[in-house]
């Protein structure tokens, strides 16, 4: 068969060679060692942790180095597209604070290596696809879906491996005159790559994660160029990675398969094989057993979840990293206030199993990053997150903006400072007492040691000695005066040696105080919380708490 004919039969609108595409894509002129590497999702309307997982390994790998990190629309895929999903995934990201050097924006491509969307590059694709028919490499397909599915369901009663191979590439073989009368006919055709592989023979390779692995040759004559005239993934991406000077191409562990696909096509365009990296699942515990992290079953799957509950994205990130490199908590441990980028990544650390997804440690590691932000970051966070989840508290939460940050310093900095927050939303129920319009007190929680009478007396007769101007010394002082006249030890170490002796102590003094300017047990530091309520407050407070036990 004369090929070249063929491929101009089959593209006569293509008039370039691929020298004259990679004209256009020079040679990256980076430092010694720097890695180029891209994030390539499918604007399906859904993206999830699997996404941000392999993201943080492309943006590390990429920005440690002084490489660069792109970001690439892989839309291909017409039949899966969803209204809006490139602007999903634009805004998702740009959430997660993930940098981007170049690629696809709202405002367009930024950068010289684009089209950085897929559905745009479809010259690219078929100037290389007709190369590799005028090689010989790659011939049209005119099997209909009925006789694909039929030759199926002939290898499964056979108990052969299906696909299209061997004597079943049916289309392999047709002669030039053949295809003329199909073509002539308007019969719809596929671009399949000729495969010369043997699923007899071996291919070595040695993956950044996994380390050496003997896969099976590829031995399929895999569709590469569809009916619509856009590429399949595999021709898609190994064209792209190649013009785009991608260096590392990170992915999940499910693409291993297809991988001696892949680097069949680099070899058989004669491109420079990337190194690839192939991230192990995210599974979690269900039971007493793991199992991957699903879509369907787990709402924390979904990167919207996060942002819905408030979950920080800084801790989400930093427990990602967790995940990422097994010594990355005991760095953090070492310096725990240390910014995060200071801390090197290296895929020599990825488990090259499934890591264990925890929403509950997650939600540890974010109360530490939460405690190390300043009041204001907090505030800023938790009025961007109110804004668009609960406006009825931001109204609250951001009429006075100096009084919530106030709050917020409490027990904050120091070497052991307070952990009460864990996500955004959180932060309501955090303040409430701070504010008449969200506080609703529960005297329940009084010390269920102390009568209900005595208990009256402590909040009218405190009520009566409370002097704002006091100093936190002079404040606690004027607590542990009044223990003795209901019989309560004005210093921890007598009751502890003789609590026979006392009806209580001055810590259930002070808890009285809490619950009833709280309305709770547990809440920071009971003299800074007064200061901030004012006098007018506090006193209202202890009046109504009296009134509501006496009741």
């Amino acid at each position: 068969m004369d090929y070249q004919q063929l491929a101009e039969r089959l593209f006569p609108q293509i008039q370039l060679t691929p020298d004259d595409i990679e004209a256009r894509y020079p040679a990256r002129q980076l430092p010694e060692g720097a890695k180029v590497t891209r994030i390539a999702p499918s604007p399906t309307g859904f993206m999830h942790m699997g996404n941000l997982y392999g993201a943080i390994v492309d943006e590390r790998l990429a920005h440690q180095s002084g490489g660069v990190f792109y970001l690439r629309i892989e839309d291909t895929d017409q039949k899966r597209l969803v209204e809006g999903g490139i602007d999903t995934i634009l805004s998702v990201f740009h959430r997660f604070g993930l940098q981007f050097d170049e690629g696809a924006t709202k405002e367009g491509d930024h950068g010289v290596y684009g089209p950085y969307q897929q559905s745009k590059r479809g010259e690219i694709y078929q100037t290389y696809v007709k190369a590799l028919v005028a090689q010989g490499k790659a011939y049209p397909c005119f099997c209909t879906e009925e006789e694909l599915n039929a030759m199926r369901s002939e290898q499964e009663a056979r108990k052969e491996i299906t696909g299209y191979y061997g004597s079943y590439a049916r289309c392999r073989t047709l002669s030039m005159e053949e295809v003329e009368k199909r073509l002539d006919a308007g019969e719809p055709y596929v671009i399949r790559f000729r495969s010369e592989g043997s699923t007899e023979r071996k291919v070595p390779f040695t993956d950044l994660i996994k380390g050496k692995l003997e896969l099976t040759e590829n031995d399929q004559d895999i569709v590469i160029l569809k009916r619509d005239g856009l590429p399949t993934y595999h021709m898609a991406h190994v064209i792209d990675d190649y013009l785009m000077g991608t260096t590392h191409v990170v992915r999940g562990e499910e693409w291993l398969p297809t991988l001696p696909i892949h680097l069949q096509l680099f070899d058989a365009l004669g491109f420079k094989r990337p190194k690839y990296a192939h991230t192990a699942q995210l599974m979690k515990m269900d039971g007493t057993s793991k199992r991957k992290l699903s879509k369907r079953k787990d709402p924390e799957f979904a990167l919207d979840y996060y942002f819905e509950t408030g979950v920080p994205i800084a801790g989400i990130i930093e427990y990602m990293m967790t995940l990422l490199n097994s010594n990355f908590e005991e760095w953090r441990l070492a310096n725990p206030m240390a910014d995060l980028d200071a801390f090197r990544f290296t895929t020599a650390k990825m488990s090259g199993s499934g890591s264990l997804f925890d929403l509950d440690k997650m939600h540890d590691v974010c109360k530490n990053v939460i405690s190390r932000m300043s009041a204001d970051e907090v505030y800023e966070q938790v009025s961007a997150w109110a804004a668009q989840y609960d406006p009825d508290f931001a109204a609250i939460w951001t009429a006075n903006p100096t009084y919530a940050k106030q709050i917020l310093s409490i027990g904050r900095g120091g070497k052991k400072p307070r952990k009460d927050i864990t996500l955004w939303s959180d932060v309501k129920s955090y303040v409430s007492f701070f504010y008449d319009e969200l506080f609703t007190p529960d005297f329940t929680q009084m010390p269920s040691a102390i009568p209900q009478e005595t208990v009256r007396q402590i909040l009218t007769d405190y009520s009566q000695q409370y002097r704002p101007e006091d100093d936190s010394s002079a404040w606690f002082e004027r607590i542990k005066a009044m223990c003795p006249a209901y019989g309560f030890a004005s210093e921890m170490k007598q009751y502890r040696q003789n609590p026979q002796d006392y009806a209580g102590h001055v810590g259930d003094l002070s808890m009285v105080l809490r619950v009833a300017v709280c309305g709770r047990s547990q809440a920071p530091d009971l003299y800074t919380v007064m200061q901030l309520l004012g006098q007018d407050t506090v006193r209202e407070r202890l009046a109504r708490a009296a009134q509501t036990i006496s009741a």
